[in-house]
């Protein structure tokens, strides 16, 4: 129960709907064969998106990065509601269920969701928990694409197929540059911080300018990725709340990145109603 109520503390729901989206999508574009494949998919996702934000709780909390009086949402280690070894606990009890569930999803994909089970843990525990780790090396934003969209959204309908699709990856996609724009959002608010710890972010490394214009890019990818998975049809929409997102970034100051933040996961899943419309 203790672990329960932590994972409650941890997450937050734009990083949850970050997982649940590009399954939902690979789901919507091949149809579900198999409702308790489905099932376990999705939990599998968003164990591993659980996994990834306590390991980034637990190193960010160790390198400094974190503290009390951040700009971003609070952090249970850097507001010592957690202690360390409560954390590494956690950690440990959410990367077991991560593999029992891999396992099935293993035994029901075989060796391609294998190589993807392996790829997503190593992301997850490579994000920030080494010396050298993406998001300190600032190219955590193409990674995000990878596996918050086109990775999630193409194994998703691999289980369910055997087989690749291509609507299924350019579905996924439009995911992954929305969970892109929510890793932006979170490097333009904490520039000054990550400077301090060294932290080399894409926004730290050109400027809060080039990190805008970044953003204005990859929201103007969004119809393209929507237009090829569906053709001319209402997910090719995604592009008016992403601009008005957007919108809402290039006036934010501080905390008022957060709101945008969680801004972010609700286009992501608006995205998703209007898959379901296609």
């Amino acid at each position: 129960m203790k672990q329960v109520l932590l994972w409650f503390k941890v997450i937050r729901p734009y990083s949850l709907f970050a997982s649940f989206c590009p399954v939902a999508v690979g789901l919507l574009a091949e149809g579900v064969r198999s409702t308790l494949v489905a099932v376990a998919t999705m939990a599998c996702a968003l164990s591993l998106q659980i996994f990834s934000n306590l390991v980034n709780d637990y190193f960010d909390f160790k390198r400094g990065a974190d503290k009390v009086d951040r700009d971003g949402p609070e952090r249970m280690m850097a507001q010592g509601a957690v202690s360390e070894a409560q954390m590494r606990k956690a950690i440990i009890v959410t990367l077991i269920i991560c593999l029992l569930l891999g396992i099935y999803l293993v035994y029901c994909g075989g060796w391609p969701i294998l190589l993807i089970g392996v790829a997503s843990v190593a992301f997850a525990w490579l994000y920030t928990a080494t010396n050298h780790s993406l998001s300190y090396l600032g190219i955590a934003d193409i990674f995000v694409f990878i596996f918050y969209g086109v990775v999630a959204s193409t194994g998703t309908t691999f289980l369910q197929t055997e087989s690749f699709s291509f609507p299924s990856f350019y579905a996924g996609a439009v995911c992954g540059l929305i969970s892109m724009c929510l890793l932006i959002i979170n490097n333009l608010r904490d520039i000054e911080s990550d400077k301090e710890v060294g932290k080399r972010t894409f926004p730290v490394r050109f400027g809060k300018r080039a990190g805008e214009i970044g953003m204005l890019g990859v929201v103007l990818l969004m119809p393209l990725f929507a237009w090829l998975a569906f053709g001319f049809s209402w997910p090719m929409l995604i592009v008016v709340p992403a601009l008005l997102l957007f919108a809402a970034t290039l006036r934010a100051k501080g905390k008022q990145y957060n709101p945008c933040m969680m801004g972010a996961g609700i286009t992501n899943l608006i995205y998703v109603g209007l898959c379901l419309l296609a």
